[in-house]
């Protein structure tokens, strides 16, 4: 099986996560771990599993993130296996019903990520999953990177 792993990080706490992932899916498969602005066509090529990630930025993906996606060639992702996460602050770290009311308009980076990867042909193998950071900069609140690995072994079942 051969898995790619993109991600962007602003503070790292993103890439932590999908090194986390690749450990968990390094077991059963070849993987490859890239930031999203190093991806090239190559890449994309013969995969059975993508993973991408991106922290939550006005509740979106990353600019890097939504470029990769929309380069997308149509059709390159036809019938690989796709799954997405985010990194975010947790809505009870903040207490602003402002905050809660702009999640529930406007949501995290990884449900359209998914959608994306859905409309370029991927077949979702999991829902969107969103790691907590603690603050804007992090650290990932404790737990996540072992949150992360065993999402990671879900992802091979």
């Amino acid at each position: 099986m051969k898995a790619l792993i993109i991600y962007d990080s602003f503070f790292g706490n993103t890439e932590k996560i999908a090194q986390a992932i690749s450990t968990a899916l390094a077991s059963q498969a070849e993987v490859e771990v890239v930031r999203v602005s190093q991806v090239n066509p190559e890449h994309l090529s013969g995969l059975d599993l993508l993973v991408l990630g991106s922290p939550t930025r006005a509740f979106s993906a990353s600019p890097e993130t939504k470029k990769f996606l929309a380069s997308i060639p149509a059709g390159t992702l036809r019938g690989v296996k796709s799954a997405a996460f985010d990194t975010r602050i947790a809505l009870g770290d903040v207490n602003s019903w402002v905050l809660n009311l702009f999640v529930k308009i406007f949501g995290y980076a990884a449900e359209p990520i998914a959608r994306q990867l859905v409309k370029n042909g991927a077949v979702q193998v999991s829902g969107p999953v969103g790691f907590f950071v603690a603050g804007r900069e992090g650290p990932l609140k404790e737990g996540e990177l072992e949150r992360a690995v065993e999402w990671g072994k879900q992802l091979l079942a």
